[in-house]
């Protein structure tokens, strides 16, 4: 007699699984499973071992962290002040990791089940079977053992899932080290948030405007760094700085903005150097922010039009004069050099400052998921000999 939906024999003693005489395969399910196995290993291998940016297989974790991200802007909303915002979205990062891994394991197990279904009584049975084989080192079998290979090469997944994935994260977090290495800098640089023009500022009050060659070639390099680790390692870009007002996208925003006005204003003694932290600066953007899909124009006119006004120009102009910065053009002058540096970055920094909620510093653009108020960097007061000390009137903007 037949058992429906378990195992029996049938009337000449032939044991029958779910209806099917045992050891009947069906070949279907088994190249299905196989095949999500395989689809899930590759992507799991060009995300952790030979990761290429943009490739097909790493659209699986892009599509992850697109998603982590998405859940933690709306959980976000439940704060009211950035630095709570920012404390909550500390988390995106090693969240989205744990999501990835999370997504390998339960793909492989889903492709293991299907791939064990006709062993099995149920597809219940066959997901019960592959998750002990991937976790539990195979403490359930089906009620035949015609499965032994399969059960194995889910032992060795899981466990080879998990070992990529424990060894992933040295590379992400020493990349992450590196990174916040010279934005740590930046408070003493250019102030928290920063800002480009405020970082001339603070090197001529302090009369070491000759430091900026070097401080572009430092800039330039990691630049280059980033560019090959976040686009190697997407998730990168969602790691916040350990403090709430610092930023690696305003850090490198900023460098890039003094770089194009110390080229635009100074022509003749800003650093050789300005124009190679640009060029990478922008080199680095537009990588990144292509595997992020942000859209940008390739190929811009020199001649704009960028979102930055011509007044937050002027102002930042008549900041670099109030502490002296020697000056070559006039803010009229300068405005068009400036513009032809600036659109080839602007909207990718822009895009990317609110992809990962950065803070509102100016020059940085709009942030769907923070208020219109805009934080200008807070700069110490000038102390002089004698107990005197010099507060810096203009610091923000009329308007």
């Amino acid at each position: 007699m037949t058992h429906q939906g378990g195992t029996g024999r049938d009337r000449e003693g032939r044991t029958l699984v779910a209806g099917r005489e045992a050891g009947t395969v069906t070949p279907f399910f088994v190249v299905v499973g196989l095949v999500l196995v395989a689809a899930t290993g590759v992507s799991m291998v060009a995300t952790v071992v030979v990761p290429r940016g943009r490739s097909l297989p790493q659209l699986l974790p892009l599509a992850v962290v697109r998603l982590v991200r998405a859940a933690a802007l709306l959980g976000s909303k439940m704060f009211r002040t950035f630095e709570s915002k920012d404390g909550f979205l500390a988390a995106l990062g090693p969240a989205s990791l744990l999501a990835q891994l999370a997504v390998f394991l339960g793909l492989f197990l889903l492709g293991y089940a299907v791939a064990l279904v006709p062993w099995s009584t149920s597809f219940g049975s066959a997901l019960v079977a592959a998750g002990s084989s991937m976790l539990t080192l195979g403490l359930v079998h089906g009620p035949k053992g015609g499965n032994d290979a399969l059960q194995i090469a889910a032992a060795a997944t899981g466990a080879t899932a998990i070992a990529l994935q424990v060894g992933y994260l040295p590379t992400i977090y020493q990349a992450f080290n590196r990174r916040e290495s010279l934005v740590s800098l930046m408070e003493s640089r250019s102030g928290v948030p920063s800002w480009g023009p405020e970082l001339l500022a603070r090197h001529q009050l302090i009369h070491t405007v000759e430091a900026l060659g070097p401080f572009y070639g430092d800039w330039e390099s990691w630049a280059a760094d980033v560019a090959e680790t976040h686009i190697s390692y997407p998730v990168l870009v969602y790691f916040r700085s350990p403090a709430p007002w610092y930023s690696w996208v305003l850090s490198l925003l900023a460098t890039m903005d003094a770089a194009a006005m110390h080229l635009a204003l100074c022509p003749d003694a800003a650093p050789s150097s300005a124009r190679f932290c640009l060029r990478m600066g922008f080199t680095a953007l537009r990588r990144i922010g292509g595997t992020l899909r942000i859209p940008y124009e390739k190929d811009p006119l020199p001649e704009g039009p960028i979102m930055l006004t011509f007044d937050e120009f002027e102002y930042a102009v008549g900041v670099l004069e109030e502490v002296g910065f020697p000056l070559e053009r006039s803010a009229e002058e300068a405005w068009p050099h400036f513009v032809g540096w600036r659109v080839n970055y602007e909207s990718l920094a822009y895009g990317l400052a609110d992809a990962v909620l950065a803070p509102r510093a100016p020059w940085s653009g709009s942030r769907r998921s923070l208020g219109a108020a805009t934080a200008m960097p807070d700069r110490p007061p000038h102390r002089s000999p004698g107990g005197r000390l010099v507060y810096e009137s203009k610091r923000r903007p009329d308007a």
